[in-house]
């Protein structure tokens, strides 16, 4: 049976170095800019994986304990694993005025160190000489319960992967987060790769993030300053049958790879067991050598003679597991391990890099997932130049009863690439008018529109400036937008209608002008990113020359849209809305899928829109749908009529017709 591969993603960067370089004070680009805004009492980091968020943390938390009166500082971490990237470090090498420093009694993120971790971080508050407290989230969690508000008084909480942290009255984690917040005089430190849940709930509520001072760095001004790593390839392989008999057609035993297994509640579980899947992984990379029993690492000899090192996370029994991790956190060196499989960890802030490829299998439940997976391979690192992210996914199959499942997939990972393109590529500036120039503009990122609305508070510059990605995740994320986007609903009903609804929802406190002024960039910026910008001879602009005398005219600016060109001048925000901005990823998978397939999950996905039960389908399609046949002489009724009745029974004619075409393809489904 055929399977399809397919690069949704495929992005060179400059390699200008930027990202990883430092400062006199042996800061990097993030850091620095974070740094900058040390004094806030309420700070939120947004930055992608291995940016460099938890040394930007010791940097600021130093100068908080010495310059500002705090006397404490914790840290929380969602997994034991990620305790790592907080261990002893010394800054003053790099210029800096002091070395971070966790007492090893109060790092309780040390798998050798399990003991009474809640008394201890009571005791870490009663405590003179103790500064810092590492730990994780469940432990910070379960001790709050026990302390009151006031010992956090003159206290630092620094919260690693932030977007753990939910408005929802019943997260644990987010009350701890507000009783800091309304009940002591302590500051928080907010840090996360994507700050968006897979649930749709709130990271934090309007009122609550409004008192975060925001610091954003993207994944383009990420990658594109890195020193080494020049690519960035996120593919689709789409497979039939069980995913363990084609792993072997994208898993490449040469690159150093994460592999993540679908959990057995997800459709792609072959129902073997974790543990079985994870022994047949191991068939396919090699054979079987030996284990060392020391480090809890298996040897496996490849079928080319390569002796590779593999790591298993799936197992649960805490002893082995400890051992492994153990030594995956002291590992110094590209050849300490090659593949690592893993379940629910190796994800979130783990450090490994010289990894090079993230093989997932499954859709994942949230582009928040998506993101951190990715990120486990994206750290810069000599002698990589690509990193690769690769995602299995079952295709519908005929002996298959739930095509809606399918369906789903297919969007959850059209959804994921179209975000990741996104956020990965650069930003660009949009003016209203022309003779604002600022000298010290990028004009190689700004382009005029006629017609703009101007940005007319501080709220709306905010989102502009630092939240658009986090919003066209919220957008992708929606409900209706996800039917939508990928079925036959009209560009304006999704920028016009679906859109505005999403950012009403995300920002209850603006008015209707600001939400049309938010409107209007989100549908730029994401029509924008992805399309070359090109000259009037066709040729792309990557940049604007030095010499004035070679400087394109803005008037000569144009965006190539699909295959038509239009003049950036005369892009009249109502052209706009005529284009769905969010299709393209679409339209490239269906290239490469069957067309018997895609024809029964496009009309499903057309069928979904609508709310009517099969049985309300047949009465209307025995009855009035015959008539109505039989009066217009042959004459099959439109969704499009402006009769709503008409669009009913075109809408049950549509369903019938789904259903004798599922039965026919072996894909029929029951209600």
């Amino acid at each position: 049976m055929e399977q399809f591969s397919n690069s949704i993603v495929d992005i060179s960067y400059q390699q200008t170095g930027a990202a990883t370089a430092v400062n006199a004070l042996g800061m990097r680009e993030m850091q620095a800019l974070a740094y900058e805004a040390r004094d806030k009492r309420f700070l939120l980091i947004k930055a992608p994986p291995a940016s460099g968020k938890s040394r930007a943390l010791m940097f600021i938390a130093l100068d908080k304990l010495v310059n500002q009166s705090i006397k404490k500082v914790v840290v929380a971490v969602p997994e034991k694993s990620i305790g790592r990237s907080f261990k002893n470090t010394n800054l003053m090498n790099g210029g800096f005025f002091a070395n971070w420093e966790v007492p090893p009694y109060f790092n309780l993120t040390d798998v050798k160190n399990e003991q009474d971790k809640k008394g201890r971080f009571k005791e870490f508050f009663l405590s003179s000489k103790a500064k810092v407290l590492v730990c994780a989230h469940a432990t910070l969690r379960n001790a709050t319960k026990e302390l009151s508000d006031d010992t956090f008084n003159d206290t630092l909480l620094a919260i690693d992967e932030f977007h753990h942290t939910s408005a929802d009255a019943n997260s644990n984690l987010g009350d701890v987060v507000r009783r800091v917040m309304y009940h002591s005089s302590g500051h928080i430190i907010a840090m996360t790769g994507s700050y968006f849940r897979g649930d749709g709930i709130p990271v934090l509520r309007p009122e609550d993030e409004a008192k975060f001072f925001p610091i954003t760095y993207n994944y383009y001004q990420q990658l594109n300053g890195y020193k080494y790593l020049k690519n960035l390839i996120l593919g689709y392989h789409f497979y039939h049958g069980s995913y363990l008999d084609h792993i072997g057609e994208v898993l490449d035993t040469h690159k150093k790879t994460i592999i993540h297994i679908p959990s057995v509640n997800q459709r792609a579980a072959t129902g073997l067991g974790k543990y079985q899947e994870t022994a047949d992984i191991m068939k396919v990379i090699g054979t079987l050598d030996h284990k060392d029993y020391n480090t809890g690492i298996y040897y496996l000899k490849a079928a080319d003679g390569r002796m590779l090192k593999v790591a298993d996370l799936v197992e649960d029994e805490q002893k082995e597991r400890n051992m492994v991790q153990a030594y995956l956190q002291n590992i110094k060196d590209r050849d300490d391990v090659d593949i690592i499989i893993a379940l629910g960890t190796a994800k979130e802030g783990f450090d490994w890099q010289w990894c090079e490829m993230c093989l997932t299998v499954g859709v994942r439940g949230s582009l928040t997932e998506v993101i951190q997976i990715i990120g486990r391979c994206t750290r810069d690192c000599e002698g990589k130049e690509t990193a690769r992210f690769v995602n299995m996914i079952a295709m519908p199959e005929a002996e298959q009863a739930e095509v809606k499942v399918a369906v789903n997939d297919f969007l959850k990972a059209i959804t994921a690439s179209l975000l990741m393109e996104q956020v990965m590529a650069p930003s660009w500036k949009f003016k209203t008018v022309k003779d604002d120039d600022d000298p010290h503009e990028d004009l190689a990122h700004t382009i005029v529109v006629e017609g703009l609305k101007p940005l007319s508070s501080a709220k709306t510059k905010t989102i502009v400036e630092s939240q658009l990605d986090d919003l066209k995740a919220a957008i992708l994320q929606d409900d209706m937008v996800v039917k939508a986007l990928s079925g036959s609903t009209t560009a304006e009903t999704i920028t016009q209608h679906l859109i505005p609804k999403v950012i009403r929802e995300r920002y209850p406190d603006l008015n209707e002008g600001e939400v049309e002024e938010v409107r209007q960039r989100v549908l730029l910026d994401t029509i924008i990113k992805g399309n070359d910008i090109v000259d009037e001879k066709g040729n792309p602009i990557s940049t604007i020359p030095d010499d004035d005398d070679d400087k394109p005219s803005e008037g000569n600016r144009l965006i190539k849209i699909a295959n038509r060109f239009i003049n950036i001048d005369k892009l009249n925000i109502n052209l706009i809305d005529t284009i769905n901005p969010f299709q393209r990823a679409y339209e490239v998978i269906s290239k490469s899928v069957d067309a018997k397939t895609l024809k029964v999950i496009q009309d499903t996905i057309a069928e979904q829109k609508y709310d009517m039960t099969l049985e309300q389908a047949i009465t209307l399609f025995k009855g009035p749908l015959k008539e109505y046949v039989a009066a217009h002489e042959g004459k099959v009724p439109s969704v499009d009529d402006p009769d709503p009745k008409v669009r009913e029974l075109a809408i049950a004619l549509q369903k019938i017709k789904n259903l004798k075409q599922r039965k026919l393809s072996g894909l029929e489904y029951e209600e």
